[in-house]
């Protein structure tokens, strides 16, 4: 969840910087940092996230964001992070289940 909480801080500041001349879009993909921590046995919250900056080609306004694929991705990541806090509310409900806890 913290990377897509950070992906989702990186495509709002580049939303936020779309009339920024010079400006480079900044992209976290934490989906390869997470697999790469599954093939070698790591525990995935000690994983640090890399905002990394895209390179783009500047528009005609100076700025490489383009607002339409920034909405888009982070519609995307809303869904995912969606998906995420159901997982581990599901989780949650297992854990209180096999503790004989209520919900």
């Amino acid at each position: 969840m913290r990377g897509a909480w950070q992906r989702q801080t990186a495509l709002t500041n580049n939303i936020a910087n779309a009339e920024t001349p010079g400006y480079q879009p900044q992209e976290v993909s934490f989906e390869s940092a997470l697999q790469g921590a599954m093939n070698s046995g790591e525990s995935p919250e000690a994983l640090q996230f890399q905002t990394e900056t895209q390179p783009v080609q500047a528009g005609p306004n100076g700025s490489s964001v383009s607002i339409d694929q920034e909405s888009a991705k982070l519609a995307e990541n809303g869904l995912d992070y969606q998906a995420l806090t159901q997982v581990v509310g599901a989780r949650n409900d297992i854990m209180r289940s096999a503790m004989g806890v209520a919900t």
